[in-house]
């Protein structure tokens, strides 16, 4: 299916995973920069990450974690297979999934239920509840199984977002279906590498980091890193490689912005440390927490210590 591109606006493309109604486009909608620029639909991560590195656009929202899946597997592989990509941006999504169907369709009448597979997962206990012989329509995501209701009739109702009637004359069978209320994804905002958005005290910093051999303590080793500079991680997930067995790169967001003192020297650590460390960004957290390092690790203790160090040295 060729990427769907909305009339331009302004000079600013994003690209964002569509077709409308997904929760990418949620997630895009809270970007202020998005509001009159130019927005182009795809079909997947990898041609989002492309766009952006061909210059056809100038930004991308991406899925990249959400709290009962974990880690986004295709975003996590494909960043770490480029180094041109930064973050901008992060942004948290409410997921909630409604069954929508065609005007007229009444529930007793559901027997095909098209959706992502995430989405089915997350609604399969109301759905054995409410429909136990239902059968479920595998799609490439919520908002396209919802729009195909109107040009196919292999599914009764789907599951999507509850905006997709928003996009398209469908009904609500019912409402907040999805097992677990308080799911969220987290979407973030890539861009060519180029300026450091600046710290607000309330910051993350991504990296991707490769261990250096295989052997004990090497995992421990890495996290020392970021503990000893009183620095806090927020998520560290795993994913091969994918040259041999046993070999992973390691995905880690952690409190801070790189131009913080305790970020930078544990960033050092990791370079000295690790084969491959690949930076992908300090940016603004969407829940604005504001970051303090424990211990002695503030940007004022780190001045001191060097002072102290530098007047040692020019004693001699």
């Amino acid at each position: 299916m060729p990427a769907k591109t909305s009339k331009p606006t302004s000079n600013l493309t994003f690209a964002f995973l569509g077709p409308v109604g997904t929760f990418t486009e949620l997630a895009l909608a809270q970007v202020k920069e998005a509001k009159n620029a130019k927005k182009i639909s795809v079909n997947h991560v990898a041609e989002a990450i492309e766009l952006v590195i061909s210059g056809k656009a100038k930004r991308a929202i991406i899925p990249v974690e959400n709290s009962i899946e974990g880690g986004v597997s295709a975003t996590l592989d494909a960043l770490a297979g480029t180094d041109k990509i930064r973050i901008y941006g992060e942004y948290l999504v409410p997921v909630s999934f409604n069954l929508v169907a065609r005007p007229g369709t009444k529930l007793s009448e559901v027997k095909t239920i098209a959706t992502h597979p995430v989405a089915y997962a997350q609604s399969r206990k109301w759905l054995l509840e409410k429909l136990p012989k239902h059968v479920h329509l595998p799609a490439t995501s919520t908002a396209a199984a919802a729009a195909a209701l109107l040009t196919s009739e292999q599914a009764d109702a789907a599951i999507a977002a509850p905006t997709i009637t928003n996009h398209h004359k469908l009904i609500t069978l019912a409402k907040n279906i999805g097992e677990n209320k308080q799911a969220q994804t987290r979407f973030i905002q890539i861009g060519l590498a180029g300026d450091l958005p600046k710290p607000t005290g309330a910051d993350k910093t991504s990296v991707i980091v490769e261990l250096p051999s295989d052997q004990p303590g090497a995992l421990l080793a890495m996290l020392e890193q970021f503990s000893t500079r009183g620095v806090n991680l927020t998520r560290i997930e795993s994913r091969p490689i994918g040259d041999r067995l046993g070999r992973y790169r390691f995905n880690i967001d952690a409190e801070g912005h790189v131009l913080d003192e305790s970020m930078g020297e544990a960033l050092a650590g990791l370079h000295r440390f690790s084969p491959k460390v690949s930076f992908l960004g300090s940016y603004s957290r969407a829940d604005k927490q504001q970051t303090k390092p424990e211990g002695n690790n503030s940007n004022g203790q780190y001045a001191d210590a060097s002072k102290w160090l530098e007047s040692i040295r020019k004693a001699r």
